[in-house]
């Protein structure tokens, strides 16, 4: 690989040069290198599902970018060589995070976190029986990372499932078992 510094013919330049070279610009920066050829290894289990959860990612990102509001967001966190479209791949690649639920008397606080931003939590009550006796949205509270939902009562024996979905949808779900 080679950088490519104050030369003219080199600044219009990039794509492949008689099957041998690659010139490209990244961050600013213009790039020689040798082209790279299909690998002639079988890919791993990891590598199909990682290139399968990457094509999700891809399609959930397009989705979202019609959504004008949704592309500025995204278009506002990107950096140096990066766009809308990479942001909303990295989203779409990486379920939200719940990293706690606890009680405090008959509300439930959940503490969800997610690299861009949280959308939704969903908390469902169910009783010993497996019957669902409430469900309905969390509200985030003000310091933007706890999201409260007031029950109406909290059955021994029960458990409450949260539900964490960020902007591309992804959700995780998390219990916790009611003594």
């Amino acid at each position: 690989m080679a950088i490519v510094k104050d030369n003219i013919l080199m600044q219009l330049v990039r794509g492949t040069l008689g099957k041998q070279i690659t010139i490209y610009e990244r961050n600013g920066q213009i790039i020689m290198a040798k082209k790279r050829g299909p690998s002639t290894k079988k890919p791993t289990q990891k590598q199909l599902e990682a290139r399968h959860k990457m094509t999700i990612a891809s399609m959930r990102a397009h989705i979202m970018l019609e959504d004008p509001q949704i592309k500025a967001y995204y278009q506002s966190l990107a950096g140096p060589g990066q766009n809308a479209y990479n942001m909303a791949v990295k989203d779409a690649y990486r379920s939200p995070e719940v990293q706690n639920i606890r009680l405090e008397g008959e509300e439930v606080v959940v503490t969800a976190k997610d690299e861009f931003r949280v959308a939704a939590v969903e908390v469902k009550v169910i009783d010993g029986d497996g019957v669902i006796t409430e469900s309905g949205r969390a509200v985030l509270g003000r310091n933007g990372v706890d999201w409260y939902y007031k029950a109406t009562a909290l059955p021994a024996g029960g458990k409450i499932i949260v539900t964490v979905k960020d902007l591309p949808g992804n959700p995780t779900v998390k219990e916790l078992l009611l003594t």
